[in-house]
């Protein structure tokens, strides 16, 4: 079952800075994340989550920057249009499609800056809307032809950035085993796409 609470803190922890208040008032609830979901390894999460614990909000500017904001090469880039277009292009054609599915089901990502709507942390809170408005069928478009052909090769390369803290690494773990349990739970088939990065 789609739980929009944990949906929303990853989503947020993968959109918002360390600076912003967002992300600190989320730092307390982490060690929820064991209690939000029926983990398949409860101690597996639980184990990361404590890592986690461990890490202040201002220890994770650094890596912020690093894998969002492209302070130096961007070992992972957070836009599904670098994955999904032949030449890595931020806010792409498949950027293009995906806001208007956005618009067709009443979402519209307005952040104050012009972004592409195709961010991870933005994507997975776009689906807690959804399911919050019970859009199941929205939800499972979105999940197999938006978000998931590249999502994984995403979260791998963050699990791999060399990063100063273990926060994001950790974070995408528990993302990967979350979105495959979802996965096989509504038995999503993600598109078959040729990914480039």
């Amino acid at each position: 079952m789609i739980d929009t609470t944990l949906l929303r803190i990853l989503g947020a922890c993968f959109y918002y800075s360390p600076q912003s208040e967002t992300l600190k008032n989320l730092f307390p609830v982490l060690p929820e994340i064991p209690t939000l979901y029926s983990w398949q390894d409860a101690e597996q999460i639980q184990e990361l989550c404590t890592k986690l614990s461990a890490i202040q909000a201002d220890e994770i500017s650094y890596d912020y920057s690093i894998l969002f904001e492209g302070q130096g090469s961007m070992p992972a880039p957070p836009w599904g249009s670098v994955y999904l277009e032949h030449d890595n292009t931020v806010m792409g054609e498949s950027t293009a499609e995906y806001r208007n599915f956005l618009q067709s089901k009443g979402l519209v990502t307005d952040t104050g800056v012009r972004e592409p709507e195709d961010q991870f942390g933005l994507m997975m809170m776009a689906i807690s809307a959804l399911a919050e408005q019970g859009q199941e069928a929205a939800i499972t478009v979105l999940f197999e032809q938006h978000l998931l052909p590249w999502a994984y090769r995403y979260l791998t390369l963050v699990q791999q950035s060399k990063t100063e803290t273990l926060f994001y690494p950790c974070l995408a773990q528990i993302t990967e085993i979350y979105l495959k349990s979802l996965q096989q739970e509504l038995g999503l088939s993600p598109a078959k796409v040729e990914l480039f990065r």
